[in-house]
């Protein structure tokens, strides 16, 4: 499954590349983009586990960009 989402509040281009780097070890994740300039994070996970894999998602995104939340 494939998703894209809103984000809210990354601050510049090296956040958003940091973002991408440490949500790509994320165990579960197929693939995921940060688009700076859209304020956009697009996620690709199994189906059966996406719901799972989003959690951990915004959990590393609150820990690695404390002002940055993903809009669901």
């Amino acid at each position: 499954m494939r998703k894209s989402f809103k984000l809210d509040e990354i601050d510049c281009a090296n956040c958003a590349r940091k973002l991408q780097d440490e949500l790509a070890s994320i165990d579960g994740v197929d693939a995921v983009s940060v688009n700076f300039l859209t304020q956009k994070l697009t996620l690709t996970a199994a189906d059966d586990r996406f719901d799972d894999v989003l959690q951990r998602v915004v959990a590393r995104t609150a820990q690695i960009e404390p002002d940055c939340d993903i809009v669901c």
